[in-house]
Order: C-alpha cells, then sequence, then structure tokens
C-alpha cells in the first residue's frame, strides 16, 4: 500500500502533529510527504518529497491573519498548476491535515482522500460555536480542503470519529515543573505590541518566543528571545502559565502540561474562535485582545486562574489503524459497485473544480 501524507505549512501545529504520525505511518505502510506553504519552524525528520506553494494564509502584528498580504500572496496560477501536476494517481490513498493541493487533485482524480486535522471536526454539531458570524471563515472551513471521509481532534472527544490531540513525545517525557513564568506565543502580534501589553503586570515574569526577532533581549520584567524548539519546550514544561493564541497545537501541549491557559483567537480565523469557544467551555480563560478593556480579566488569570485537567492518551496507533481499516472498507465497498463510478461524498465547489 502506499500513501501520500500531505500537511499544511501555515504555522507549527500541522507540522508538530506530523512528527508523531509519519514515522508511525511509515511502520504499516510505503508514505511519501507532502508540506504546502513555509510559515513553520520546526524540522521534519523525514524526506519531504513535494514542496508546493499551496494556499496558506499570512500572519500579520496586530492579532490576526493579514488579508491584504494573504490576498496579494496568492498565486491561483501557481495553485492550479500544483493540483494538476501533483500525481495522486500514483498512490493508494491521500491523507491530508487540511492540506488544499492534495486534497483538489484527488477530488478532480476521484481518488480516497482521508482528511485528519483539528479543522475536520471544527464545526462538528455537537462543538460549541462562537457567537461571532463569520460566514466566509465558515466557507474556508467547509471547502478549503474537501475529502472524502474526515477524522478530527480536538480539545475534548464529541464523539467516536474525534480524537484527543496528539501530544509530542518530547512533550509527554517533559520533566514539568512551577519556576513561576509565564510561557507566552503570540505570532500574530509585533514584539512592541505584547511588551506594551505586558509589562503592565509587573509583578509576574514573561518568556515570550517571538518569530519576528533574531536575538533575545530583555525588557524589565520580559525575556524576549526567537522561537526555539528546545527552548520554547524547557519554558512551557517549567511555567506556571501559558498565553498563546487559540491555535491547537500550543493549546493542546499546555493542557497535557497542566498548566492554566490564557487563549488569545487571531482575528480573521474563524477556526481559532472555534477553539476558544470550546477552551471555553473547558474552563479556560480566553479574551479578544490586549486592548485595555481586557487588562483586568489577564490580570484576575495571572493572579488565580487555574489549570483544567484533561486526559489525552497516545492515539496515534489507533487512529492510523482506523483509518487503514476504513480504507479497506471503502475499497470494498468500491469493488462491489456494478460498474466503475464511485458516488464520492466530496463538497459541492464546481467553480473551482472547472478549471
Amino acid at each position: 500500500m502506499k500513501i501520500l501524507y500531505a500537511i499544511q505549512g501555515t504555522g507549527n501545529g500541522h507540522i508538530s502533529r506530523a512528527l508523531e504520525i509519519v514515522p508511525r505511518l511509515m511502520q504499516y505502510a510505503e508514505t511519501d510527504v507532502l508540506i504546502s506553504g513555509s510559515h513553520y519552524e520546526l524540522e521534519m525528520p523525514f524526506p519531504v518529497k513535494y514542496k508546493m506553494h499551496g494556499l496558506g494564509f499570512i500572519f500579520g502584528k496586530k492579532g490576526g491573519v493579514d488579508i491584504l498580504k494573504t490576498y496579494l500572496k496568492l498565486d491561483t496560477a501557481r495553485l492550479i498548476r500544483e493540483i494538476k501536476s501533483l500525481p495522486v494517481h500514483e498512490y493508494d490513498l491521500v491523507i491530508s491535515d487540511f492540506e488544499p493541493v492534495s486534497c483538489w487533485a484527488a477530488y478532480l482524480r476521484k481518488k480516497a482522500c482521508f482528511g485528519l486535522s483539528n479543522q475536520a471536526v471544527t464545526l462538528h454539531p455537537l462543538a460549541p460555536q462562537p457567537g461571532i458570524r463569520d460566514p466566509f471563515g465558515r466557507l474556508i472551513l467547509e471547502h478549503y480542503a474537501p475529502c472524502t471521509k474526515q477524522y478530527g481532534f480536538h480539545f475534548r472527544k464529541f464523539d467516536e470519529s474525534v480524537f484527543t490531540p496528539i501530544i509530542r513525545e518530547e512533550v509527554r517525557n517533559a520533566v514539568v515543573s512551577d519556576k513561576g513564568h509565564i510561557t507566552v506565543y503570540l505570532p500574530s502580534y509585533k514584539n512592541e505590541k505584547i511588551i506594551k501589553s505586558l509589562e503592565k503586570f509587573k509583578g509576574t515574569r514573561f518568556e515570550v518566543f517571538s518569530k519576528h526577532g533574531t536575538k533575545a533581549e530583555n525588557y524589565k520584567n520580559i525575556f524576549l528571545q526567537p522561537l526555539h524548539k528546545e527552548l520554547f519546550l524547557e519554558s512551557l514544561a517549567s511555567s506556571s502559565g501559558v498565553i498563546c493564541n487559540a491555535g491547537f497545537g500550543t493549546a493542546s501541549e499546555a493542557l497535557f502540561l497542566n498548566k492554566k491557559l490564557l487563549v488569545i483567537p487571531m482575528k480573521n480565523q474563524y477556526e481559532q474562535h472555534c477553539n476558544a469557544a470550546v477552551l471555553s467551555e473547558m474552563g479556560v480563560t480566553t479574551v479578544k485582545s490586549f486592548k485595555n478593556k481586557h487588562q483586568v480579566k489577564i490580570a484576575k488569570w495571572l493572579k488565580s486562574g487555574e489549570s483544567i485537567s484533561v486526559n489525552y492518551p497516545d492515539q496515534t496507533d489507533k487512529m492510523i489503524q482506523t483509518v487503514l481499516e476504513d480504507y479497506k472498507k471503502y475499497t470494498t465497498e468500491k469493488l462491489l459497485k456494478e460498474d466503475d463510478s464511485i458516488d464520492f461524498e466530496y463538497m459541492n465547489m464546481p467553480a473551482i473544480a472547472k478549471f
């Protein structure tokens, strides 16, 4: 059996998950890896056969996705070429972590494509939803990466199709302590904004990891340093608490390490507002921004916030086995059909599918 595993390269969360899934998946089947986008810092210890430009998002410095830069970076002609040229016909199964090139290539060639991501269950009918209305954000989640079948990860299980977060082995093995600082990772904010907001809390030591700088610096009660995998994990495991966006990776790791957590969902990213809704229901503190009107809530969290107890067992092998068993069932049903036509459960997006 030959599998193409495709990774969305916007942010580190998808990469972090792949670090656990891909090596184990390779034990079950011949596996090639595709990644689209380049906005990540984690290195991959396995070969990447296909590197694509894809269709990603550009993080700004004001707390969210930079819509203008994302639009200017969009290269529709290149995206179409990548979709058309990807040889999905060489694989038995495509597994996609919210990666659009692989999904649309499989869609056009009627190739089995199984989705495996947090986004797959963000709009689950049993998942809490944010109070804001964002039709465009929902449209992206529903149609950005169409799949034959979806499997999802979330902060808690809603039904049997939902898995708890995949936690990196080094996080599972980390030595947990409390050295009194707060670990901060907010890649959608510029350093100056983070410093201006946090320096007001003089009694708290903050260790801020940044994507917007190249050297470590001290600012009163704030230690600012470039994002570094090992140093970040060390800070995370020894912290009193964590402040981060409402993405999936860092928040999951903070919960697993039993750290109190405060999340600030990115603007213009509906998925993060959905995540924040689930976290809020679980008891995690959420604020919309660093604006002055939220400072009291942040101060209260710093003084008396508590960690949330979660149970995130290692389900990686179980998940892989479930996907492969479902693929066997899928191929069996396909062979039993009277003709070669396949009734795929794809998203209906004819405008894109006609190119």
